[in-house]
């Protein structure tokens, strides 16, 4: 299987890509609520729209949840270690 990295720190994600992924799963599963980035900027206190948590995530890449994955249109947000031996599996 063919792999593509992207270090989000040197390449933020487009705004298409994540709204792929909030579109499947809502924007805030893209979010990592536990990152010290997070707590540092003080989101927890935040009451944002959709549109503005895209902004805030390309952004600051070190409050997305990853790896964000995706094989063909599947996708998977975080450890899905079963879904990705699937698609091997599928391969």
């Amino acid at each position: 299987m063919k792999t593509h990295f992207v270090d989000l720190q040197e390449r933020a994600a487009s705004r298409g890509e994540l709204t792929r992924f909030a579109q499947k799963f809502g924007v805030v599963a893209l979010v990592d609520a536990q990152s010290r980035r997070y707590l540092d900027l003080g989101l927890h206190a935040g009451r944002y729209s959709e549109e503005r948590w895209l902004d805030v995530l390309i952004d600051e890449p070190l409050i997305l949840k990853v790896p964000l994955v995706r094989h063909g249109n599947a996708l998977t947000i975080g450890a899905a270690e079963t879904t990705w031996k699937s698609w091997l599996a599928t391969a």
